[in-house]
């Protein structure tokens, strides 16, 4: 099956629908799919759920997204660097459910190996753990979380195969690796695409079961939030 697609916008075709729940990959602006939430924006689905680790900023990454008023619901850890976010937050045009972290990981980690539901002390005793249930074991007690099944996860990788074996870069793994696991159709933007074999089994970070769409982006932009740098 020959999953390498000519564009980003050809890769979200007949997969991306309104309403769907969307995962994606990166933290902060490092590591996210660029072209892919691009073409996201311009493909016009609306009314999506969005899983993330943030909500990009104001003119970048999902920040275009609800710009464009296409996100109802964000399931994030972290929400700054983005005013337009704020602003429909408190206005009540935009859904949020705040997840820790460490537990947005493993929901995501968890969907993807076909675990329905697992539990953690993170939250027992905060406004995290309200409607959840929560049971003791050996005299400490968790709170249930259900794990992340997305209907597409849209990640970034620095190289893969045409099999869709993938290698991340550094600090640009983060979220990448259980977003693409735990997605029904993952659809992965590649800074390097390679023959079959042309990768060392032992240097592959994800198989290439999880991927289902492979497209290009030789050249990303790869803004930073904040750069601070010192005096010449």
């Amino acid at each position: 099956m020959n999953k390498v697609f000519g564009s980003a916008r050809e890769a979200l075709e007949g997969v991306v629908a309104n309403g769907q729940t969307i995962a994606v990959g990166g933290f902060g602006l490092c590591g996210i799919p660029e072209a892919l939430i691009a073409a996201l924006r311009d493909s016009g689905a609306r009314e999506l759920t969005c899983i993330s680790n943030n909500a990009g900023v104001d003119d970048f990454g999902l920040g275009q997204l609800l710009q464009t008023r296409q996100i109802r619901k964000m399931i994030a850890s972290y929400v700054g660097e983005n005013k337009e976010f704020a602003r429909q937050y408190l206005a009540g045009e935009l859904e949020l459910e705040f997840t820790p972290q460490g537990t947005l990981a493993e929901k995501l980690r968890a969907g993807g190996a076909g675990i329905p539901a697992f539990f953690t002390r993170t939250g027992v005793g905060t406004i995290v753990a309200d409607g959840k249930e929560i049971r003791e074991f050996d005299g400490q007690q968790y709170v249930m979380e259900r794990s992340l099944v997305p209907d597409v996860s849209l990640v970034h990788a620095h190289t893969a195969d045409r099999s869709g074996n993938l290698v991340f870069r550094k600090t640009a793994r983060n979220f990448n690796p259980n977003v693409a696991m735990a997605g029904k159709v993952t659809i992965v933007e590649v800074e390097n695409l390679v023959d079959v074999g042309a990768l060392d089994p032992d240097e592959i970070h994800l198989p290439g079961i999880y991927v289902h769409r492979i497209v290009v982006n030789a050249s990303p932009e790869k803004r930073i939030e904040q750069r601070t740098t010192r005096p010449a």
